[in-house]
Formats: C-alpha cells, sequence, structure tokens
C-alpha cells in the first residue's frame, strides 16, 4: 500500500481530495483496509502522501457514499455492510449479470472463454492459496470477464463497480471456501461458450439468487 497520490502543485484541493478518496476507495474494496478498521488520518496521510486535510475530506466523501461509518469515541471506521444495502447490491446484481451472460453468449470469444475456466480451476484447485481475499479477487475476475465479453462498453462502465462493490459483499459475508459457491459457475461458462443466451441469462440469475441465500445463512462468514 505504498503507492503515493500526491499529486501536481496544479492540482485543486477539490480534485486532490477526489483522488484520496480514489485511492482510499479502492484499497477498501480491495481488502486492505478491512470492515471496522479505524481510519487514522495522519498514518493515511503519510501512506499516501498528502497532508491530513485532502484525507479528512476524502473520509467525509466515502462516508457519505456507505464505506465509512462514525462511531462514538473511535472516530471514522470502514464500514460494515448491513441487511438493507447487501440486499440492494444483490437487487442490482440481479439486474446487471443475467444481461451480461446473455449478451456474452451472443459473442464468440475463445479466449475470454478460456482465461474464465483457467480462474474457475484455480479457485477450486484445493492446493492453490485459499485465502479468503484470493478467493474474493478470483470471483470479481471470473464476473468481470463475462461483462468484457458482451463488448458493450456502456454496460462494462455501470457493471464493474457493481462487481467491485459485491466483491467487498463477498468478503464480508459470503463462503467463497464453500465449493458450492464455485460450482454453478462451471454451468455459467458452457453456457456461454455454446453461446446459447437463454440459458446463459438463466445461470447467471440461478447464481446470484444463490449467492444472496448463501450469504444470509452465513453472515460474517470469513
Amino acid at each position: 500500500m505504498g503507492t503515493s497520490t500526491s499529486a501536481p502543485k496544479s492540482e485543486t484541493p477539490v480534485r486532490l481530495r477526489e483522488v484520496v478518496a480514489a485511492e482510499l476507495r479502492r484499497l477498501i474494496l480491495a481488502g486492505r483496509l478491512v470492515p471496522g478498521e479505524r481510519l487514522v488520518e495522519d498514518r493515511l496521510a503519510e501512506l499516501l502522501g498528502v497532508s491530513r486535510n485532502p484525507v479528512r475530506e476524502a473520509i467525509r466523501v466515502l462516508e457519505a457514499e456507505g464505506f465509512v461509518e462514525t462511531a462514538a469515541r473511535r472516530g471514522a471506521l470502514v464500514a460494515t455492510l448491513d441487511e438493507d444495502q447487501a440486499d440492494d447490491i444483490f437487487e442490482v446484481r440481479l439486474a446487471l449479470e443475467p444481461l451480461g451472460a446473455r449478451l456474452a453468449a451472443r459473442r464468440e470469444n475463445p479466449a475470454l472463454v478460456a482465461r474464465m475456466k483457467e480462474v474457475l480451476s484455480e479457485a477450486q484447485d484445493p492446493t492453490a492459496d485459499r485465502d479468503l481475499d484470493h478467493l474474493a479477487d478470483l470471483h470479481s475476475d471470473l464476473h468481470s470477464l463475462v461483462f468484457e465479453m458482451t463488448g458493450n462498453a456502456y454496460l462494462v462502465a455501470i457493471a464493474i463497480p457493481m462487481v467491485k462493490r459485491g466483491q467487498w459483499l463477498l468478503r464480508q459475508r459470503s463462503p467463497l471456501r464453500d465449493p458450492r459457491a464455485w460450482e454453478q459457475h462451471h454451468g455459467l461458462i458452457a453456457a456461454i461458450e455454446a453461446g446459447d443466451p437463454e440459458l446463459a441469462e438463466a445461470e447467471a440469475r440461478r447464481h446470484v439468487l444463490t449467492m444472496r441465500h448463501e450469504s444470509r445463512q452465513e453472515p460474517g462468514a470469513r
């Protein structure tokens, strides 16, 4: 986490706040700043190579977005998603992921399909890294590849940030170490490879519904 976000002197304070907020958001989504972790302004300012003011302003931005919460006597903390927020994420996924799978199945891209299979194989390899952060990254990579295969730049622009937000949720609550969390991806990839839009859409919807159910069954699973 040593990448500096210090900006040229020509940048305005507002621009610097946005840069710092983007970097803090990235660290939260990537699991480098974990739910419940206290956000210490001095430490973050040193980490990012900026003064405390843009860090303080960026934390306010992230609080408004729901990534940060404030607790009495503890200050700013990385937020933990509540049930309503989790449901909202899954509702959006239910709209976007079946559409992405349908559009991906209409296109032919053996290279991307091969990459999906590689990611799935690594995720299910019992000898590979079973760290939850790594598994969440693989899950995000796999679903991002589906949207990439659609070739629809507008859908990609909308969906990839939601994939990353979903990745944050999965790190907090979903049992990705359970093989059942990955099995349905075989059917999804097969339907896309076969060029069957209806089946791909159905497989994507089934997967999202299953993950929502599993998330509710095992809140806080790590």
